[in-house]
């Protein structure tokens, strides 16, 4: 069966009854044609079914249209955990809605970091997300030395990452949610209140840990546990917490995974909560946090939002990028290519 030939810039033209530069700068978005020509030409696409070449595109524009999404994690962790889901998806709702592909790129050793820098070194795509950091990491430095634009999700924390304008990054308040999270807790009269914390090698987790120290400056170190952000990890940790501190009363849990871990090892000690022991969380993933038993007072962070954010971070530089910024989005942004640092706040369930 012979296949149908797919239709030319050339084809189209002809359709239109205007010349083949004019369809060229229609459909690579040049602002400068007539709109009464424009809409010949985007009629005359619909007809004939016409798709641009992207490659033949690219030679012209010097861009890919697509955009890599690096994740330093395992594949079993990034689809079992929804905070990827949701960061993702708010990622992809942003490349879609400027017709740009979403490339993924996961990591879980050495091979595959090589695997990346050379990915991305080859010029595939215009820019790169990366988050899920961890602070001995060497991707940063492969993503320099690729020279590819980068927009990190979470405060980097490698040297002199600090300010760096080269290294924007989006991120939420966590130091300041973990104050108001142990603020609630302190509030609630609970006088032995412990933190199951992140892993430490990830700033998010160190930030939120510096905010419970914050409000309870002199902790004893035993009611401080450390976790890795899944519900095994909070199990684990809640086990340790209880066995050192049996008359501890509350527990504020570096994410909401932890915090469902926790939430199961309190049932099986037959501790109620919150009437023996409040649970406070952090993330408001809402299949994880209303479906907790009891559902669960948390630190809410606009996750897809900061997907969102990174992705239009990334490709506002783009010299065709002339959407205009909803209000929320250029509050944010700002007028250049600084960080971002979302607001978290508290919401109250029955745990606490």
């Amino acid at each position: 069966m012979t296949e149908e030939p797919r239709p030319t810039l050339e084809a189209v033209a002809a359709r239109a009854g205007v010349s083949r530069a004019t369809v060229s700068r229609v459909v690579n978005g040049d602002p400068g044609v007539r709109e009464e020509l424009a809409g010949k030409v985007r009629h005359a696409v619909d007809e004939l079914g016409y798709v641009p070449n992207r490659a033949a595109r690219s030679l012209v524009t010097r861009r890919h249209d697509a955009v890599a999404v690096v994740i330093a994690e395992p594949e079993t962790r990034v689809f079992a955990d929804p905070f990827f889901a949701l960061q993702l998806r708010g990622i992809s709702k942003e490349l879609t809605a400027r017709d740009v592909q979403l490339v993924l790129l996961l990591t879980e050793g050495r091979d595959d970091h090589e695997r990346v820098g050379r990915y991305l070194a080859g010029g595939h795509v215009d820019g790169a997300l990366v988050f899920s950091l961890h602070l001995d990491d060497p991707l940063p430095g492969i993503i320099r030395r690729a020279g590819v634009p980068t927009v990190f999700g979470g405060r980097p924390g490698w040297d002199a990452a600090s300010g760096e304008r080269s290294a924007p990054y989006v991120d939420c308040d966590n130091r300041g949610g973990a104050r108001e999270a142990v603020r609630h807790l302190v509030g609630l009269g609970r006088g032995r209140v412990a933190h199951i914390t992140g892993p430490l090698d990830q700033t998010s987790a160190v930030d939120r840990l510096d905010g419970f120290r914050d409000v309870l400056v002199d902790v004893d170190p035993r009611l401080i546990a450390e976790g890795d952000f899944t519900p095994a990890g909070g199990e684990r940790a809640m086990r340790e917490l209880l066995d050192r501190v049996p008359e501890l009363d509350a527990v504020f849990a570096a994410n909401d995974l932890s915090a469902s871990g926790a939430l199961r090892v309190l049932r099986e000690r037959g501790r109620r909560v919150p009437d023996d022991v409040a649970v406070v969380g952090f993330d408001d993933m809402l299949p994880v946090a209303e479906q907790a038993d009891p559902p669960l007072t948390t630190v809410r962070q606009d996750i897809e939002e900061m997907g969102r954010l990174m992705a239009r971070l990334l490709l506002r530089g783009r010299a065709d990028d002339s959407r205009a910024e909803d209000g929320r989005t250029e509050e944010a942004l700002g007028s250049g290519p600084a960080s971002v640092v979302l607001p978290t706040a508290l919401v109250r369930r029955a745990s606490a």
